[in-house]
């Protein structure tokens, strides 16, 4: 059996350990394609679930640990959409998309709901990576999933506190709070902190601290003692002249206070300053640009468009943003626009990473669901770009959606259509495949069978002359030897149609196919020929390191049953030594029975899987040459290929190669 999510390869995903392990095992196919064993084992005993998908999305195998985290038996999942074990909504328009990208990008891996097959709802992490054959066909995929509801509920609990913590103090405008390292160097920045000092977080950041105060100040290394201070009686206090960034002075009301860890190492310190000077700054330029800007996109009707502020909060709105997602201005603004975000995206912090995209190249561009006011998803283009004033410092960012829902809709059916033509293509070249060599094998048939049938018949014929004359000549004694002959011919004849026959129905019976123990199959071949293996005392040794396959357990067992069969017969004297093995190979199963019997001329290696083909007389070697036309025919039903190798005398190895599933 071959091995081989709900946001992007986004914040805390890349470069995950999921991701890591699935393109690992993917290497490790390609790179030692000999050391099968090994990984079919992997494939067997890897504690992730891993599935294999087809180039059209559809599971084609998995493991045991993909049916313990879905709940679904390897028989519900195969040949069924890969969405069909997702979050309960048979989403294909976003599964479709993740297959696309994860073709684009090499790998991908998502995160979000899934539901099991009893409903119940866990998260996971789902990696694919795209599956190519030596020619660099693309043939499918391979993906691997984990169940981290565990984990994800602990880093949303923890990502709520830390997001209660952030909103507080970034909301705070009336303080600068902030953090500093042990050396004084600033480390985080409210909106306070803009608001008091006039610095952005971007000009800041990773600064001392000594920014804040006057030169003066500095000659008498007070910034230096006030953290000594804080550091020896856990915090220090005063008021005094502090400096803002246009040089200005404010009086401040100062608070240091230092942190420490649990073994009780010095980590940092905080600092609140209030500007208790009231004096506040208008932002004139701001607000008429804002004024532009506004008065430019408001009346726009089939784009969503809005400014962010540097933290992701709306702060304007125009019609198309209230036609495509039904907010007016007065729902939106002033909040954080993950409003718009599924529940999962959110979990992932998808919303934050896109502004950290946005803020370190420029701009940040994607398609994706979003929710409209009224719960609904719509299937959007979106388009971040940071903002920036005249000096270079981040203001904001733009945002600008468009609903693609319809047009991705009718993408969907259009490639839905397409697979199906795609699928029925299929289905009639191998009809046509089948119906040719249908036609082939009937010619060849028609001829040996019209040959071997005709020769019973003449000597039939031959000895009821000789029986007309006997009868004439009244020669009696010779009468009975001339019936006796006759009769045999006509048992020959009669066997020849029984055999016929056996061959014609192998195609006829429907195939009945089951997960099916492989040594049981071999097993009850060999004990078939119970009387043949004691007379002939032949040695028989089984070596199967494939546990199962599916097929037709009656046709199978009559396949290897014809085979050791075979290998008993064609003897030159000696004890018969027969081996089965069985390996897994690039995703089949090879089978290979070898017997030390008298071996196939090169020249005879295809004639001997013909109908009625014989390679000795019958009184050296009993038969009526169908045994290896049956075994062909049942190999082809399985869709699998049957071929021989051996030299004159030195023994034959049937090689068979099947489809695992």
């Amino acid at each position: 059996m071959p091995p081989f999510p709900a946001t992007y390869s986004g914040p805390g995903n890349a470069g995950g350990p999921g991701m890591i392990f699935a393109v690992s095992l993917a290497d490790f196919i390609t790179r030692y394609p000999s050391m099968h064993l090994n990984y079919d084992l992997i494939f067997r005993s890897c504690s992730e679930g891993i599935f294999v998908l087809d180039e059209t999305g559809r599971i084609t195998a998995c493991n045991a640990a993909a049916s313990a985290i879905t709940g679904y038996d390897d028989t519900d999942l195969e040949c069924k959409p890969f969405f069909t074990i997702g979050d309960g909504q048979d989403d294909p328009i976003k599964y479709r998309y993740e297959l696309d990208q994860a073709l684009k990008k090499k790998s991908l891996v998502v995160e979000g709901w899934k539901l099991k097959k009893d409903q119940t709802r866990y998260w996971a992490e789902t990696s694919y990576s795209p599956l190519f054959d030596d020619f660099q066909k693309h043939v499918g995929f391979c993906v691997l999933m984990r169940d981290i509801t565990e984990k994800k509920q602990h880093q949303f609990q923890l990502l709520q506190s830390e997001e209660r913590y952030r909103l507080m103090v970034e909301a705070i405008r009336d303080y600068s709070i902030f953090m500093l390292d042990p050396e004084g160097h600033v480390i985080t920045w409210n909106d306070g902190g803009t608001f008091v000092h006039g610095y952005a977080e971007s000009e800041i950041l990773n600064k001392h601290f000594s920014v804040f105060y006057s030169a003066s100040d500095v000659i008498d290394d007070k910034p230096r003692k006030a953290l000594q201070t804080a550091s020896e009686s856990g915090s220090y206090r005063e008021e005094g002249w502090r400096v803002k960034k246009d040089g200005s002075l404010f009086w401040a009301n100062v608070v240091l206070t230092a942190l420490y860890n649990d073994r009780n190492k010095l980590i940092g310190y905080s600092k609140v300053t209030r500007d208790l000077t009231d004096r506040l700054k208008s932002e004139d330029v701001l607000r008429q640009s804002e004024a532009r800007y506004r008065s430019l996109v408001e009346q726009v009707g089939d784009y969503g468009i809005f400014m962010l502020d540097i933290r992701g909060r709306i702060i304007s709105w125009n019609e198309g943003a209230r036609r495509i997602k039904g907010y007016s201005a007065d729902d939106v603004i002033g909040k954080y626009f993950s409003i718009f975000y599924p529940e999962e995206d959110i979990l992932n912090g998808k919303p934050a990473w896109e502004l950290k995209v946005a803020r370190a190249t420029g701009k940040y561009e994607e398609e994706g669901w979003r929710l409209r006011k009224d719960g609904s998803r719509f299937w959007a283009n979106i388009v971040i770009t940071a903002v920036y004033d005249t000096e270079g410092r981040l203001s904001g960012f733009s945002k600008v959606t468009r609903d693609l829902t319809e047009r991705k809709m009718n993408e969907q059916a259009l490639q839905e259509s397409s697979d199906r033509y795609k699928q029925l293509v299929d289905e009639l070249s191998v009809t046509n495949s089948e119906l040719s060599s249908v036609n082939r094998e009937l010619e060849q048939f028609t001829a040996i069978v019209s040959h071997d049938l005709k020769e019973p018949v003449r000597t039939v014929r031959s000895f009821l002359h000789l029986m007309d004359r006997h009868v004439d000549q009244q020669n009696y004694d010779n009468l009975r030897l001339s019936i006796g002959k006759g009769i045999l011919a006509a048992q020959r004849m009669h066997d020849l149609i029984d055999n016929l026959l056996h061959y014609s129905q192998i195609s006829k019976v429907g195939l009945q196919r089951q997960k099916l123990r492989v040594e049981e199959v071999i097993g009850e071949a060999i004990q078939n020929l119970d009387d043949a293996v004691a007379q002939s005392g032949a040695k028989i040794q089984v070596e199967s390191l494939v546990p199962f396959i599916y097929g037709d357990r009656v046709q199978l067992v009559q396949l290897f049953q014809n085979l050791v069969a075979n290998a008993l017969k064609f003897t030159n004297g000696s004890t018969p030594e027969v081996t089965v093995k069985s390996w897994m190979e690039n995703g089949s199963v090879r089978f290979v029975v070898s017997d030390n019997g008298i071996g196939i001329s090169p020249e005879n290696l295809e004639k001997i899987f013909e109908i009625f083909r014989r390679l000795h007389f019958a009184n050296q070697y009993p038969g009526h040459g169908v045994g290896l036309a049956v075994c062909k025919k049942v190999v082809e039903r399985h869709r699998g290929r049957i071929w021989a190798e051996s030299a004159q005398g030195k023994g034959a190895s049937f090689h068979i190669l099947l489809p695992k599933i």
